[in-house]
């Protein structure tokens, strides 16, 4: 999982006041409101803005945030360490939700530890199952495309004696389209059993794509070899291109020199 970076995102100082960070959401929000901006990313970009100001607004989680952020940078890989969140208490929803589910490194660090809070105020000294962190390998054309799929995972479980014993379970995984490597699928209820009936843990499942004959993948994007007659790159040419969507044309300009990137 990628750590989000969420002053960056807002484009304020770790230090930034409260009327700063303020201003700055409402700034980029106008800007990036899918009413107002066409962009096709103006969702996704929306929903970085509501989750960032979410965290930064509530003195709660900003602590905790700087606490588990200290020397993180964004896009880094980061997984949040046992009891992170110990002293905390988060309550409330993204302002202006409604752009899209929230991202895995947001229901990581709030999403479980609201849902697990909620539980013991209900509940007096109730408690989740645990969660479970395993990894799962797709394709890049199921990424792509979305699809499901069925895994067999051997997880550990309660016997009647009250042993912990590894069982095998099959499940069927639904992969969204364009999932990226290094992002986690949550199936809900899929970790270990709570204690004294209470509701079960989550199973998180890190995304690793398989090896690609033809495509780079790094990051949002795909990287091919596209290989032409010297007279194409000479004279520029629409040369056929295979990608995980389907054969496109692709315009080679005249005079293009081996090793210069052409994007799509």
């Amino acid at each position: 999982m990628e750590f989000k970076d969420y002053y960056k995102v807002l484009g304020v100082e770790r230090g930034a006041s409260e009327d700063e960070i303020k201003k700055a959401f409402r700034k980029l929000a106008r800007k990036h409101h899918p009413d107002v901006n066409k962009a096709a990313d103006a969702a996704a970009r929306m929903q970085d803005l509501n989750e960032a100001y979410d965290v930064l607004r509530d003195p709660e989680k900003r602590a905790a945030y700087d606490r588990v952020g200290q020397g993180m940078r964004g896009g880094q890989e980061f997984r949040p360490p046992p009891d992170w969140d110990a002293g905390f208490e988060f309550s409330g929803a993204p302002e202006g939700a409604g752009f899209g589910d929230h991202s895995d490194f947001f229901e990581t660090l709030f999403g479980a530890a609201r849902r697990a809070r909620g539980h013991a105020a209900a509940g007096g000294r109730s408690t989740r199952g645990e969660d479970h962190h395993a990894k799962i390998v797709i394709p890049l054309e199921d990424a792509f495309h979305g699809a499901t799929r069925g895994l067999s995972l051997r997880a550990p479980e309660l016997d009647a004696s009250g042993h912990v014993v590894l069982r095998e379970r099959e499940l069927q995984v639904k992969i969204p389209k364009g999932i990226r490597a290094g992002q986690q699928i949550r199936l809900s209820g899929q970790g270990s059993a709570g204690p004294r009936g209470e509701p079960a843990g989550d199973l998180y499942l890190e995304v690793e794509f398989e090896p690609h004959p033809r495509f780079r993948v790094d990051g949002r994007d795909l990287y091919v070899t596209l290989r032409v007659a010297p007279w194409e790159a000479a004279l520029g040419a629409s040369v056929p291109l295979r990608t995980p969507d389907g054969e496109l044309q692709m315009s080679v300009p005249p005079g293009a020199q081996g090793g210069r990137k052409l994007r799509l």
